[in-house]
This record gives structure tokens, sequence and C-alpha cells, in this order.
């Protein structure tokens, strides 16, 4: 299921991205890590997939899986491929070493008898042994020629392959040929610690040996595959993607005969379910609580169902509606009648959907994947890291996560790295580079940085000429009181003026521009009254001043209102921080987790400007272009941080109209040192070592407080009881060849029940 707030896609892609120089940080806790020293952490929560031998699983059966949408492309490397096209390639295509449930790349024998780092000077060279029976699926065997072609599609060399990443692939000197075309011998010109990574997936040389048949001719079809199933068909207008069985599968026969991605909308998955057209679905919390609510109805014997229609009928309003059913009054038997029998028709509909979904069950475990606040260090006040650590050290992030899974019987612990998840070879805590929850520390770092409370009041010219108005008049009441009162009169007509001119042509376009925002869905949190008050920003109006002299000599400023009296401020200007969460329904965790982060920044004397913008505009319009301070969304796991993360987090390149080059770092927060440690990492072959580069960056990650892990997310999956070997996988790719129903199956799933 699609989420709001994650970069599209969740394969390995292209992750070039520029961001704001913070310069190098110094903070005392970013010494070297060793892993040596370090147990291992365990997985947060184990995969849920109902495991079975494969003798347990029947042969034959169709499955229908859920996928948001039909992909656009079946060519994984391009920029518009998706979650839907990682999940059907990876049932077709060579994957060397897929992720095991540590989130660890593990060879895959299916492909490889063996791969590793033969020679580390002058040069790296990888010698990769293809097993013997690896074939496609139009019978030719896999080996060199096709590890060539991806190369040279994917280098970055010729531009006419439109590719979306060529990480890894541009360090590749040469590919040569070894003793036969199952031995593959691949020099770098560079060292690159993640060349497990490459050729997953591998892509026949019809595919990747030219730019037309790259760019367009696997878009819609694959002709040559070579995994447990083959591509029968792509239907759009349907909506479905068809595998079956491919003949030609050298290992363990799948158990299904076919299988079937069925694109149904995340808002219709429930009906889904109920009517029986898919049997696997991604779901939301709102449709896991259905199936819970499914699996306790009770109806029937004469007793009121334990939920739904009729649920709320007592036995004495029962009672009463069966005495005005058969009574001597016909038209309240009539009506008492024809209510009965439409309750009664609720109930058996209810019934019935209740037992559909009572033949589901959801599996639950954690997404490889992390929920963060992004804080935009691209302008405004968040330019300043101090006010950025100050947010991140008043938010209390184990009540966030807390929000999202506990209600979901899952583990709520926050992330504490951005490169790796609990369970990962790679993780470690670097949090403490941060520092923990502190709201003393907060506002020290944010008065620091100038922003105090009360500093939202506007020292207004006014206050100045009263003040210097009083004392004239005291000095000439004790010479001359007509003098005095002339100056009185002076003082009063000024501040008459003032009060009239204050309220500039500026300041009125933003209170009418707030007005309308509020009437969108905008309001700021931190106004005594939303909706009401001053723009955000616009100070101490006249009009909050009042008479002139009414209750102080003339000229002086009445006092500021409460709702910027306890405001942090700097300079008569409020520090407030515009929030863009998305609208959708799909999208309300983000927003209970937004409102909560608002509530704390408030506690503390900071005003967010919430906005909720659709979803479909969310992630282009508002992320990617920096029209944002703060901002809710999601990064992918990776088993390959060194390449992966590196464009997330590096530094800026200045394009040359004066912009700032960001692909996907879009907090604009980083530094040359965190540059370097990157580029460190990823050349370094002894893995130990290149995972101590790795956690001091990250923790030079948490002290530029761009990016703020808030917790992993769940994954919850919706699953016909009898499929075993499926479910929510958390790290691990799907084994699909043992993917089945348990027993005694009949001829089509329970899928095809009711299509």
């Amino acid at each position: 299921m699609a989420h709001v707030g994650v970069p599209r896609g969740t394969a390995r892609k292209r992750r070039s991205v520029a961001l704001l120089a913070t310069g190098v940080l110094t903070i005392p806790v970013l010494a070297g890590c060793t892993s040596d020293s370090e147990g291992p952490t365990p997985v947060a929560v184990p995969q849920d997939i109902a495991p079975a031998s494969r003798d347990r699983v029947a042969d034959g059966s169709t499955l229908t899986w859920a996928i948001d949408a039909v992909p656009a492309t079946l060519n994984a490397y391009q920029a518009d491929a998706d979650s839907a096209t990682t999940r059907i390639t990876g049932a077709l295509l060579p994957s060397l070493f897929p992720l095991d449930a540590r989130g660890e790349p593990k060879l895959n024998p299916d492909y490889l008898e063996s791969a590793k780092v033969i020679e580390q000077e002058p040069k790296q060279v990888v010698l990769y042994k293809l097993n013997q029976q690896a074939v496609w699926s139009d019978g030719r065997e896999i080996g060199a020629p096709d590890f060539v072609a991806q190369w040279r599609a994917l280098s970055g060399k010729d531009s006419a392959f439109w590719t979306a990443r060529n990480a890894g692939y541009e360090r590749i000197e040469k590919i040569e040929r070894g003793k036969d075309d199952l031995q593959v011998r691949v020099t770098f010109s560079k060292p690159y610690a993640d060349w497990r990574s490459l050729f997953s997936p591998l892509y026949p040389k019809e595919v990747t040996g030219s730019p037309g048949t790259f760019n367009d001719g696997a878009r819609t079809t694959l002709k040559a595959t070579a995994g447990p199933f083959r591509l029968r068909s792509v239907n759009k207008p349907k909506g479905t993607v068809v595998l079956d069985r491919n003949p030609r599968w050298w290992g363990d026969e799948a158990k299904l005969e076919s299988l079937v991605f069925r694109a149904v909308d995340a808002k219709d998955r429930t009906a889904a379910l109920t009517a029986g057209t898919v049997d696997v679905a991604d779901i939301d919390a709102t449709t896991a609580n259905s199936i819970a609510l499914a699996a306790r109805y009770r109806g029937g014997n004469g007793q009121p169902p334990a939920h739904g229609p009729g649920a709320d009928i007592t036995p004495a309003a029962a009672l009463r509606s069966w005495a005005l059913a058969h009574g001597s009054d016909e038209e309240a038997a009539e009506s008492a009648q024809l209510a009965r029998e439409k309750n009664r028709e609720a109930v058996a509909v209810y019934a019935a959907e209740q037992k559909s979904l009572s033949g589901f069950a959801v599996r639950k475990s954690l997404e490889p994947a992390y929920t963060q606040l992004a804080l935009n260090g691209e302008s405004g006040p968040l330019t300043d890291d101090r006010v950025r650590r100050a947010i991140a050290r008043t938010l209390d992030r184990q009540e966030l996560a807390d929000t999202v899974l506990k209600p979901l019987g899952l583990p709520a612990k926050p992330p504490g790295s951005h490169l790796a998840l609990a369970g990962q070879p790679g993780y470690k805590d670097g949090s403490g580079a941060l520092g923990d929850q502190d709201a003393k520390e907060a506002q020290a770092l944010l008065a620091d940085a100038g922003w105090t409370v009360g500093g939202a009041v506007r020292r207004t010219e006014d206050t100045k000429a009263g003040s210097e108005a009083e004392e004239k008049k005291a000095s000439a009441k004790a010479t001359d009181k007509a003098s005095a009162k002339a100056t009185d009169k002076a003082a009063e007509e000024k501040t008459e003026k003032g009060e009239k001119g204050e309220k500039s042509e500026k300041e009125e376009k933003a209170e009418k521009d707030d007005k309308a925002s509020r009437e969108e869905g905008t309001y700021i949190v931190g106004d005594d009254k939303p909706g009401d008050g001053p723009a955000a920003g616009t100070g101490v109006t006249a009009q909050d001043k009042g008479p002139a002299g009414a209750y102080a000599p003339a000229g002086t400023a009445a006092p500021a209102p409460a709702s910027l009296k306890d405001r942090l401020g700097k300079g008569g200007k409020p520090l407030t921080l515009r929030f863009v969460l998305p609208s959708g329904p799909g999208s309300q965790p983000l927003r209970t987790v937004g409102q909560k982060i608002a509530e704390m920044l408030d506690a503390i004397g900071i005003s967010t400007q919430i906005t909720k913008v659709d979803d479909a505009d969310y992630f282009k319009d508002h992320i990617a272009s920096g029209d944002y301070d703060m901002a809710l969304y999601s990064w992918p796991a990776t088993a390959y941080p060194a390449t992966d993360g590196r464009p997330i987090f590096a530094k800026p390149e200045p394009a040359t109209d004066g912009s700032l080059l960001v692909e996907q770092n879009y907090t604009r927060v980083g530094s040359d040192h965190i540059d370097q440690l990157f580029d460190r990492a990823v050349s370094e072959l002894d893995a130990n070592a290149s995972r101590d580069l790795l956690k001091q960056a990250d923790a030079r990650i948490w002290a530029a407080a761009g990016s703020i892990p808030l917790y992993q997310r769940p994954q919850l999956v919706a699953v016909d009881k009898k499929l075993a070997n499926i479910g929510a996988f958390g790290f691990a790719a799907p084994r699909y060849e043992d993917i089945g129903f348990t027993g005694r199956q009949a001829a089509g799933s329970p899928a095809n029940r009711k299509k």
C-alpha cells in the first residue's frame, strides 16, 4: 500500500542530492566507534509470514495480491519505477544478494555458486561464478554478456539510456569473461564496498543492450525472465499483472500455479477483502481493526450481534418492536414491520461481510522504513543549527512512537540511526550526539540564537515617543504649565498618527493572506483563538494598543496581548514555523503525529503554522521544492548505506543560477565532514571499518539536526488464513516459490470465489 510522504519507490534508486552547508560540527561523542566491541542488536519485530515447510504447502491454485496500481514500468532502473515494480520483478528476475530477516544481503544459490573479492591491489576485482543451471526463460544461459550489457547501460557514460541511477556502476572499469561465460570478472577503477548491490535485479542483454529496448522495451513486458514465475500478461484497463510458473525454472518449483497482482486503491482494500477479490493486501489500522472485530463477531441463535447493525437493540426494545409489529394499530404495525425487515437485511449483509473478513489474519511487523521530522535548513529560522537542535530536543520521540505503534500492539522504540535500523549489522544508536529531550536545554539554545520569551512583542517607536513625552511633561510642569499642555497635545497627536500609520499595506496583505489560508486548512498552533488575531510575524498592531493615554501617560503602548507575551520571538517577530502535512484519509497517522509535535513546540513558545495539502501535491510541490519549514516523510532502510545514504545527507552543490542542487536531501542540511566519511566508507573494503565510518557520519547527521527519526513504520498485511510463507516480511525478500495454501486447496484461490 502506498504511503504519503514516502519518496517514490522503495527499491534502491538514484539518491543524488545537494544541501546547505553547516560546517564541521564539534561535539564530544563523535570519536570512532568499534563494531567489534558491540554485539548485534536484535530485530525490533520478527517477520510474520506463517512459515511452513514446502511439504505442507499444496501445489496449484492462484493467489491474488493487491498492489496500488499497475506499474508504469517493469524496468526497475527507470525513474518511474515504484514498489509494485519491485514486487513483480522480484518474482521474475535474478536477485544475486537478496536481504535476509536481519536486512543483510545473502548470496542466492539459485543464481550464484560464489561471488567474492579476489584482488584488492592494484585494483579491486570481484569474481562471480554463476549457477550452471541458471537460464533465461527463452533457454539462453545467464552469463557474462548480461553483466556487460547492464554495466554499459547503467554506467552513466551513455546519456541515451534513461536511467534513474548509476551508483556503483560508474566505478566499474571493465567486465571480462572468465574461463567461460559462467565466470564473470568485474574490475573496479575505485574500491567499492557495496559491490553486492550491483546486478540486482539482473536483466537479460536483450533489454539492456540498446537504448531503445532499455528505455521502452521493458516498460510493459519482459519477454525473457529468470525467476520461479514468468510474465503472462499486463492489463492496465483491468488493473492486473498475471504471472504463471516458469517451466524452465531450475530451482524449487513454485507452489502456486499463478500469481495475480491486482490494482486496489488503499481506500478500497476492506471492500476487496470482504468481496473476496484479493487474498493478500497491505492495509491500514482501520482495516486491521475491522478484521479484528470480524473475528469476534457472534450472531444468530436469537442473540443480538456483538457489533454492527442490531447490536444496540436491547431485549426490551426488541420486545416493544415485536409488540408494535403484531399490534392492533395497523399503521404502527406496518411501520414496525418495515423497520424490522430493514434491520434483518442489514444484519444479514453485515454478518456476511464479517464472515468473509474472519477468513483473514492480520500479520504484522515493522516495515524497513522510518518516519522522520524534516527541518528545512535552507531559509528562515531553521538555517540556524541551534534552532534545529532546540526543536529536536523539545520532542518526546518516545511519545510520538507510542502514538503510532502501541495501538497496533507493536514495540515503539524510536530509531537511533539514520543509516540502519535495529537488527541490521551496522546499527548503533547515535542519537546521543544530539542529546536527550530537555526543554530547558532547548530554551537555552533558542536564547543563544536570540529567540527569547517576550521577544515577539514589537518595540515600536510609540513607546519611546511616549516615554520622552512624559519626561518633557514633567519638566515643563515645573516651569510652564502651558508648555506642558502643548507638549501633551503634541504627544497625543503623534500617537494617534502612529496608530493610523502603523498598519502598513504589507501587514494588511499578510492579514488577508492569513485569513485565506485559514479557510483552506491552515492554522497556527499557539494562537489563543485560532483564526483570530494578527497574522504571524506582524507584531503588535495599533488595535492591540488601545486608546492612547487611557491607562498610561499619553503615547505609551498598551501591554502586548497574552498570545504574544509567552511566545518566543526576536526583534518583535514571533518564532513561527510552517508545518506542511498531507490531508488525505490515509495520512491520518502523520497528521496525528504532526499535531502532537505542534503541541510540544507550543509548550516552549514556538508557534507552528499547520498547512494541510493534497496527498498528490505533498511531495513534489512542497517537500522536494523546499516549500516548508517542517514536514513528515519516510525513508526506506537499505543494506548499502554508504551508497544510498550519502546523497540523502550530502552537502549541496550550487547550480549555475545560484540555487542549490537538491535531489533527495530535502532538508538541505549537510557538511563537508559528513561527505568525507561517506566517501571513505564506500571505498573501505573491510566491512567493520566501513560500518565504523558510517556510525561516525550518523552521529554528525544527528548533531546537524536536519532529520529527526521518530518511529519505524508499522507493516500490516491482511492474508487469507490458509496461506503460508507470506505476510509482513520485514526486511526480508519474499521467496515466491514457497508461497501457497496449506492443506488441500480447490482449483482457484478464495479470491476467485466472488469475482
